[in-house]
This record gives C-alpha cells, sequence and structure tokens, in this order.
C-alpha cells in the first residue's frame, strides 16, 4: 500500500487559490479514478477537482468555506502500489507548512454513573454523552437526568435564537465583489424614463412573425443593440479601468455581461462580440449562456471578459435602481419595471408603455456630462428602434 497525494490543480489565468465549497467524499469512502472528490470556487467559475487514482480517501485538507492555495494537497489515498509520497501541506489560513499526517480520533472517557442512572438512561434512549454530570468528579447523577429530561422552559430563549449561516462559495465571491467595487469605485448614477411603445409593437410583431423559426425577443437583445451603436460614438462607455496602473482599456470588441440570478447567487454570463450580432442571435447566445449559468454549467469562459454589463430584474424590478458597477468595467445599464401609464401628447393623456433605464458609471473616468450623453442615446434608440439598424 502507498500513500496517493491529490494537489488543487493550477485553474489558470494567475489564480493562487480557491474557496473548498463542497465534498462529495469523506475519509473512508473508496474512490475510483475520474471520481470527483471535491468542488473549489474560483473568483469566476465553479471547478470539479477528480480522483486520479483508485484508493481510500485518508484525509481531508479542510472544511467547507476554506481557502486552499493552488499546488496544495486536497485529499489523500490509501492505494495500492507505491503511490507518490507525502506531500506537504499548507494550511487553510496560508501562514504555516506542515507534514499531513493521517487523521487521529479524540478520545472518549466514559461517563461516570451509576447503575440505576445507566438503567434510567438506557430506558429513556438517550446517551450519557449529553449530559453534563454535578456529582462528585463529574458523576450524572438522578437529578442531572431529571434535568435534562425536564429542561426548564425560557420564555425569553424563544424570542432570542440566532441562526448563523457561514457565507461560502458563489455568495462569498458575490460579497467580495460588491464590496470591491463599492469601496473603490465612485459611482454616478443615472435614471431616465423611456417610451417603449414602439419598441413593444416592433417586438410582438417580429415573435409572431418568426415564432415558429427563431428566438422568443425580449428586451434585452434591442438594449443589446442600442449598446452597441452606443459605444460607437462613446468607445470609453466599452472598457475597463485598472486603478492600481492609471491606465483605462478601450474594447473594439462589445462583450456585454448579462446578469443572471441562479439558485447559488447573482453570475454575470457574457455574450461576446455582440456588435457581429443580429436581434436573434443575441437572444440565442443569451439564453444558452444564461441556462448554463442557472445549472452551474457555466465555464469561465463563459463567465469572464465582459466590457459592459446589462442587470434587470424583470417584472420584479421596481421604477429605478441604483447598479454597482461590474468592476474593472466603467458602465452598467439597468432595466427597470415596465409599466402603462398616462403621457401627456400636447392635447391630451394617452396610453404608453413607459420603463426607466438606471446607468451607473465611473466617475473616475467618465464625467458626468459623457454619462448623460450616453444615457440619452439609449434613450433615443429605445424609443425611435429603427434607428437601430440604420447604417451610419
Amino acid at each position: 500500500m502507498g500513500v496517493f497525494t491529490i494537489i488543487l490543480p493550477d485553474v489558470g489565468e494567475g489564480i493562487a487559490e480557491a474557496e473548498l465549497t463542497e465534498w462529495h467524499v469523506k475519509i473512508g469512502d473508496i474512490v475510483k479514478e475520474d471520481d470527483i472528490l471535491a468542488v473549489v470556487m474560483t473568483d469566476k467559475a465553479a471547478i470539479e477537482v477528480p480522483s486520479e487514482k483508485e484508493g481510500t480517501v485518508t484525509w481531508l485538507a479542510g472544511e467547507v468555506g476554506d481557502t486552499i492555495a493552488i499546488g496544495a494537497a486536497l485529499v489523500k489515498l490509501d492505494v495500492q502500489g507505491k503511490g507518490n509520497g507525502g506531500a506537504i501541506v499548507q494550511d487553510v489560513a496560508h501562514e504555516t507548512v506542515a507534514e499531513a499526517s493521517p487523521p487521529t480520533l479524540p478520545v472518549i472517557e466514559k461517563p461516570q454513573a451509576g447503575p440505576s442512572v445507566r438503567k434510567r438512561a438506557k430506558e429513556a434512549g438517550v446517551s450519557l454523552l449529553d449530559i453534563t454530570g454535578t456529582g462528585p468528579a463529574g458523576r450524572i447523577t438522578h437529578e442531572d437526568m431529571d434535568k435534562f429530561l425536564t429542561p426548564v422552559p425560557s420564555a425569553q430563549s424563544q424570542t432570542t435564537e440566532v441562526k448563523q449561516i457561514k457565507i461560502t462559495g458563489m455568495r462569498r465571491k458575490i460579497a467580495e465583489k460588491m464590496a470591491l467595487s463599492k469601496s473603490r469605485i465612485p459611482h454616478i448614477t443615472i435614471v431616465e424614463e423611456v417610451d417603449m411603445t414602439n419598441l413593444e409593437d416592433l417586438r410582438g410583431k417580429l415573435n409572431a412573425k418568426y415564432k415558429d423559426s427563431r428566438a422568443k425577443l425580449t428586451i434585452l437583445p434591442f438594449m443589446m443593440r442600442a449598446i452597441v451603436e452606443a459605444v460607437r460614438a462613446q468607445p470609453e462607455m466599452n472598457a475597463h479601468f485598472d486603478d492600481a496602473a492609471n491606465v483605462v482599456s478601450q474594447h473594439s470588441g462589445v462583450h456585454i455581461g448579462i446578469a443572471t440570478q441562479t439558485a447559488a447567487g447573482l453570475s454575470v454570463p457574457v455574450v461576446k462580440n455582440v456588435q457581429s450580432l443580429t436581434l436573434w442571435g443575441s437572444a440565442q447566445n443569451m439564453s444558452q449562456l444564461s441556462e448554463l449559468a442557472r445549472n452551474g454549467k457555466a465555464t469561465r469562459d463563459d463567465l469572464t471578459g465582459s466590457t459592459i454589463t446589462i442587470t434587470s430584474l424583470g417584472p420584479l424590478g421596481a421604477i429605478a435602481s441604483t447598479p454597482i458597477i461590474n468592476h474593472p468595467e466603467v458602465a452598467i445599464v439597468g432595466i427597470n419595471k415596465m409599466a402603462i401609464r398616462p403621457m401627456w401628447d400636447g392635447q391630451q393623456f394617452q396610453p404608453r408603455n413607459m420603463m426607466n433605464i438606471s446607468c451607473s458609471f465611473d466617475h473616475r473616468v467618465i464625467d458626468g456630462y459623457d454619462a448623460a450623453l450616453f444615457v440619452q442615446k439609449l434613450k433615443t434608440l429605445l424609443e425611435t428602434p429603427a434607428m437601430m439598424f440604420i447604417e451610419g
């Protein structure tokens, strides 16, 4: 028999560590080659770690929520043959390095109690290990049994119970990302009212005409097209800001992140090169990527590379919102709830489909005037959708 150590593999892009979010095995389990041992979360995606050998699990690197360094030991197996020798294991706090050793079980002392107390506990179906003895040398008495079996109810305990939930996995990454964005980016948010009546009329006609042959169009593909047109005039909106190097990188390709709610939290799959896609191409790409994200099957490539982001709560959206920028981008477009409202046309009130858009900008590199121009361009394009498709 030998010991085979499986390390946390290098997942690329300069990642130095990953958070342990799931164990698929426990000590004593027999695993086969390619069985999934654990799932770890990087800044961008969840990654499954398979077993490289068949063997018995004898050691695990930590608990769910711990951070493991790339290249550190993750799992140890007893295997047939020589194995690959011992491995140096870096602890989850990255403070000390020690040789991995087999797990040791704590020594549990036998509770002290008389025969009659033991018999009573057995008949009641309780373990003496759960009872605190108050007799000499911690001996469990009948009074201790009485207190354990008939605890005094506390009215206060019914109103002061606190449930603690450890933040792990994607929720932890979201928290870190939001804290980074809000702490480092001075946001400016502009809210504008948009008359969506003409666009909704066009969208309804296109969906009716192509319902049997093309993907259904929501508002989002039109917003994606409007963003493509708006950044032609203002390429500084389609950019990343490296505040450490004080460098703004403007991108020629428009890669739009679509904020998507999943069971694990908010994910942002990226539709690449939207400037080259039709409305239906954008709709199909967005639908496929969102489905992968919801099922936890989106790859790192699916979730990276966005240059500007759209966020929408759909029918649950409010009148207005203040979107948080997806760092290191410099702009984000928020879609709010649409509603029919009476609007004055100069002679009378008319029912119109109205929707507010909320756009946030990095005020370090985007001035308020330029932000307002961008929002007005989006408004114009959405209110007169034919302009999205006119060359020049």
